[in-house]
């Protein structure tokens, strides 16, 4: 009997792995991974910021560029737009009153030209969401616009986990004329 439980112990070990799960991402009908949910908590929010700040930096510096600074105006008019793209339920940059990026900025009481915006409505986390505004000419071009020199980043993050992000660059202390006219 006891070779009898000997024998039967291996089996059961091999029959139990069976119902594991494979280890790595769970694949898709298309096979490629599926997305998982990224939750930022009260935590997150400064290394979050931070971190997007150091990585355009870093690749601003890569091409010669000047740093970009943190301006709490824009960064109040990112957010503001972030949390109203989730309330009407679609990433474009225009608000549900109407408003353009310009006129959010100039609520905010920025002292200066808004030079772009960037948008996502995603589950990534940031680092993803910078490495497809990178992969993109348009809103690459609004990272990496030589003219500015401060930026404005935030996000709203809906229950199911859906982030709306918003990215917005300035030129302080110019009018969109002097930039274009420096450009």
């Amino acid at each position: 009997m006891r070779r009898f439980y000997l024998a039967l112990f291996p089996a059961l070990l091999a029959l139990a792995a069976c119902g594991q799960p494979a280890a790595g991402p769970r694949l898709g009908p298309d096979g490629e991974p599926l997305p998982t949910v990224f939750r930022i908590s009260a935590g997150d929010v400064a290394p979050i910021k931070f971190r997007m700040l150091d990585s355009i930096n870093t690749l601003r510096a890569m091409r010669g560029l000047p740093m970009l600074d943190y301006d709490e105006r824009l960064n109040a008019a990112a957010a503001t737009h972030a949390r109203d793209m989730s309330v009407q339920n679609r990433p474009w940059h225009f608000g549900s009153d109407g408003s353009s990026p310009i006129d959010r900025a100039a609520r905010a009481g920025y002292p200066g030209a808004l030079l772009g915006e960037n948008i996502s409505e995603t589950y990534e986390n940031d680092i993803q969401t910078l490495a497809a505004w990178m992969d993109k000419p348009d809103t690459r071009d609004v990272i990496l616009d030589p003219a500015a020199r401060d930026l404005g980043f935030d996000w709203f993050q809906e229950p199911n986990g859906k982030i709306w992000w918003t990215l917005v660059t300035g030129a302080p202390g110019q009018d969109a004329q002097q930039v274009a006219d420096a450009s």
